[in-house]
Order: structure tokens, then sequence, then C-alpha cells
């Protein structure tokens, strides 16, 4: 029998297929909010995306818009199963470890070999059955999607109404990425960073440009890294940890045909070593950075080619 699917009941407002829609992000904070008016997810270390549903065709976008549903076809099969004619859902993929914590550097390894443990953690619900929800306060739009998911492979990102220092110390101590929290009569966020989703990470997480790698000797020693601040880039520091022989030689060889003879950096330094063109991103997770930017105890956690 073919797949039938069930319309659940109609809400928001009437409205044709949206097409991709530029995601809702979180502004930076040093402290997580509390209050009644505000809910906590969990913040998850994966590719932010954005998976269309609609004319039984499945379409999953990177946050920059660019269509990964080959790569994620694992997902697009997942979400297929789900009960509605149209829909765009709002999420992360991850790659779980066993005690269900996520890192970017297990899904890129996961990635590399098409795997099947990849998930989609699903947080919000932008348009389902020919009606637009954005406008729809957040709270709403969670209880909608989370009936929608119910029963299928898709994770449900739930919302926590607790002290939000509590959500933060609970989440670390679980090895966490950090807390998300949103206004729950909120509606979905356009435009620059809002203030009525904020998120606070556990250990600091930051994408940098690659500006070279870093040489003991003839041996591999790291990358060197920059930060870039409007068209200049500035040295933020060399990074020695994180890599394992698989990502060191896929590194390597994708750094290979954009090498060049000077530094890019904006202001040379002395440092030597094998430098590049600076076209390739990583995401850097470090303790903190020093007074001149450089980040101290940094680790490698893989390239972010969705950016």
């Amino acid at each position: 029998m073919a797949f039938q699917r069930r319309k659940p009941e109609a809400i928001g407002a009437k409205a044709l297929f949206l097409g991709f829609v530029a995601p809702a992000l979180a502004t930076p904070i040093d402290k997580v909010p509390s209050g009644a008016r505000w809910i906590h997810e969990i913040k998850f270390d994966g590719y932010r995306v954005q998976v269309h549903l609609a004319d039984e065709e499945m379409k999953i976008f990177t946050r920059r818009g660019h269509d990964w549903t080959k790569r994620f076809k694992k997902i697009a099969d997942d979400t297929w199963h789900i009960s509605a004619a149209s829909a765009i859902i709002d999420g992360e993929i991850v790659a779980p470890a066993a005690d269900g914590t996520t890192e970017f550097s297990v899904l890129q390894n996961e990635l590399r070999d098409h795997s099947t443990k990849i998930v989609l953690v699903a947080f919000d619900l932008l348009y389902l059955n020919g009606r637009d929800l954005r406008k729809l306060p957040l709270k709403h739009r969670k209880a909608a999607l989370k009936k929608l998911v119910a029963g299928s492979a898709i994770q449900f990102s739930e919302g926590f109404e607790i002290d939000g220092a509590e959500m933060l110390a609970h989440t670390c101590r679980l090895g966490c990425e950090g807390v998300v929290s949103k206004i729950a009569d909120s509606v979905y966020p356009i435009g620059d960073r809002s203030r009525d989703w904020v998120k606070k990470t556990c250990a600091q997480r930051e994408t940098l440009t690659i500006a070279g790698v870093a040489l003991d000797g003839n041996d591999w020693d790291g990358i060197y890294v920059g930060q870039r601040e409007g068209d200049a880039l500035i040295y933020a520091g060399k990074v020695d940890h994180g890599f394992d022989k698989a990502s060191a030689t896929d590194l390597r060889q994708r750094l290979t045909p954009l090498i060049r003879k000077t530094q890019p950096y904006t202001e040379p330094n002395r440092h030597e070593g094998i430098w590049v063109e600076p076209k390739l991103l990583a995401k850097i997770k470090y303790r903190a950075k020093s007074a001149e930017g450089k980040v101290r105890h940094p680790f490698f956690c893989g390239l972010r080619e969705d950016l």
C-alpha cells in the first residue's frame, strides 16, 4: 500500500510554499536569561539545516541555502515519512555519541562513510500544509512540530521552562555544547541575530580561517588560523590538537592546491610554515582568548563546508 499522508489541523496563515528562508540566528550572551517568558533548549553541535517537503519531494538546505540533499540522504528519507503534504522544518543534523552528546568532529567522520547514524533534531516549524507559521508564537510552532514528528526517526528538541543558570549547569555537566534560550511567545526571527533567541556555550567555539600549515622540522604540526575583521585577516593562533590520521590527510589534500609563497595575514608575523590562500574555514573549540586575540588550548573540530 502506498504511504498515506495525514493533514494535521490547519494553523497559521494560508500561503504559497515559502522556498528557502534565511534561518533565525541566536545572539551570543554571557548569562543565560531566566523568567517565565523564556524556554531553554539544548544547543547541539552539528550542521544547521532547513528541511523542505513539497510535492512529494524532499530537499535539505544548509544555513547558507546550499542544497545538500544527496549528502544527507538518510535525513531526507527519515523526513519523507512524516504525515504532512508540505512542511519546512528548522533543525540540526547531528551524530549522537554513546553518551547522547554530539560532537561536530564525530559528525564529519560519520559523513565520510555515508553514515546511517546521523539524526535530525528538529526545533522549529516554519510552514505546514499550505500555511505560513512564522508569525505564530514559538510555543505553538513547537507544539505543532512535536505532534508532526512523533513516531518518526526525527528527534524533537524539547523546550525546558526552568531557571536559565540551572539549565546551563546541567547541560554542561552532561557534556553538551550549551543552551539556546528563546522567548516562548516570539514570532520566527527575521534578519540579523535576534535578541528573542540567545545562546550560551559551555566551551568557546568559533569558525576561523585556515592560513597555513605549521611544521615541526618536516613533520605536520597543526594549522595556523586567522580571524576575519572586515577585509583584514588577523593572526589567531596555532591549532595542534583534534587531528586524527584521516582528518589530517584530508586537510592536507585540500590545502595543497591553495599553497602560496607569502603569509595571508594582513600583518605578517615571524612564524614559519606552509602558507595557503585563506579560503577554508575550520570550526575551533578553545578555552579562552589572549589579550591579542589568540585562541588558548584550541581543538580542531572539522572543516565548515556549509558556510
